[in-house]
């Protein structure tokens, strides 16, 4: 008899579905390219949510890659109008790359893996989505609501790239993990109303 996988890794084997298809659609498949000033400062970034504002402190220094995708879809006003399309109480809540309907937005080639850049999945951070291959997110990012010490860079899964943290709005990120949920065709855990990003735009 075999036991069942805990619910948190039973969403973590999911947790790149759906970043899969905006990499599938992407124009190129080779990596972004690395950005001169890898020594540059944080960036704040505010995102309104239809539940409340989170300002997003970026860590370029650690993650120059990661971090220079993030704001090339941030500048380009890709953000604006996706949803956070997952949301799993004690794991994570993820968006960036989704509408309301549930559609997938095209996304640029994917970015290379920085998930061993010593950074943890602690409550509070940010971390890019992807599949099993390490180098395929996109636009799509999750938030941690614990300490998910399985998606670290010393875990069994290669490391879920760590870019950021939430500055101020974890009442908002708690907000937005208590919702209630529904399935949507093959997406589970959706929020049954819509967790709108409205905008996104350097602090």
């Amino acid at each position: 008899m075999s036991l069942p996988l805990p619910r948190c890794l039973l969403a973590f084997l999911t947790l790149g579905v759906v970043a899969a298809a905006g990499a599938a659609a992407a124009d190129a498949t080779a990596p972004a390219a690395a950005p001169k000033d890898a020594a540059a400062a944080p960036v704040n970034v505010i995102f309104a949510t239809s539940l409340g504002d989170l300002t997003i402190e970026l860590w370029p220094d650690k993650a120059p890659l990661t971090v220079a995708n993030i704001l090339k879809y941030v500048d380009a006003g890709f953000y604006d109008g996706v949803v956070f399309h997952r949301v799993i109480p004690g794991f994570v809540i993820q968006g960036g790359g989704m509408t309301p309907d549930m559609q997938q937005k095209r996304t640029n080639p994917p970015v290379k893996n920085e998930g061993k850049n010593g950074l943890r999945n602690l409550r509070g951070t940010l971390s890019m989505a992807r599949t099993n291959d390490p180098d395929s997110a996109t636009s799509q990012f999750f938030v941690n609501l614990v300490d998910n010490k399985s998606l670290d860079f010393d875990g069994p899964y290669g490391g879920y790239a760590v870019f950021g943290k939430v500055a101020s709005g974890m009442d908002v990120v708690d907000k937005i993990a208590a919702v209630k949920t529904r399935n949507a065709g093959m997406h589970q855990n959706v929020p049954a109303e819509p967790v709108v990003i409205k905008s996104a735009k350097r602090k």
